[in-house]
């Protein structure tokens, strides 16, 4: 399995690892700082600098076999071999936008009361699928939205138990995606005072970070389906 260190720290940039394997220009690593694409968070990009120094292009990161990582590597670059020391490095500046995008859209779950049908985080703007029977009001969401912002709450990791989770359905806001079960625990995302929902995603420490975000389009995508897109106003 790959240990995956941004589930605890999502502000670690690189890591030294090991090449467990390597496969169709796709390596495992035994532990990374890469987040996988899943949960509508894409998958990082970066580099794995080998001990002479030498840089290989990462251009996905995406979940393997088991409890596996995959850094796909760009075409024509030389492999690695098994039992490689690398140094693991993130494509920063992109993985931090993905972190404000992702935070941002929990924000916006605390403000409409609807079920998650759908969501895409992007490096410069996102969206969110909300079941409801009306758009909401896009300047006054933009205003609520923004001042959860500034109020700078802190975003904590923790988790709960499978036992807790079953008997607090409500916590659960996705329709598409189900938190996994059968660990014994399920990690949780908590916007202190805001929010609080299971997520596998990469956030920030704290809303402020986020800055200010632009509501888009309110769409109409269905009978009971409203796709609210947020991008960075800066």
């Amino acid at each position: 399995m790959t240990e995956e260190l941004f589930r605890t720290d999502s502000y670690l940039k690189s890591c030294e690892a090991r090449v467990v394997s390597v496969n169709n220009g796709a390596v495992v690593l035994d532990r990374t700082v890469f987040y996988p694409t899943g949960g509508g968070q894409p998958g990082d990009h970066g580099t794995l600098r080998l001990a002479d120094g030498t840089e290989l292009a990462v251009v996905e990161a995406r979940k393997g076999a088991g409890a596996t990582i995959e850094h796909v590597l760009a075409e024509g670059v030389s492999l690695p071999a098994v039992g490689d020391g690398v140094s693991a490095e993130i494509d920063w500046e992109r993985r931090f936008k993905h972190m404000r995008m992702h935070t941002a859209l929990h924000l916006l779950c605390a403000l409409v009361d609807g079920s998650i049908t759908g969501a895409q985080v992007g490096a410069e703007k996102s969206r969110i699928d909300f079941n409801i029977p009306e758009s909401p009001d896009k300047q006054a969401l933009g205003e609520a939205l923004n001042a959860l912002i500034n109020a700078d709450h802190p975003v904590l990791i923790s988790s709960i138990t499978d036992d807790e989770l079953e008997a607090n359905p409500e916590l659960v806001r996705s329709l598409s995606v189900a938190p996994p079960r059968g660990l014994g625990t399920v990690r949780v995302i908590d916007v202190e005072g805001v929010d609080l929902q299971p997520c596998g995603g990469t956030h920030v420490g704290s809303t402020a970070e986020i800055g200010a975000i632009t509501i888009g389009k309110i769409e109409n995508k269905g009978k009971q389906n409203r796709r609210i897109n947020i991008r960075f106003e800066s």
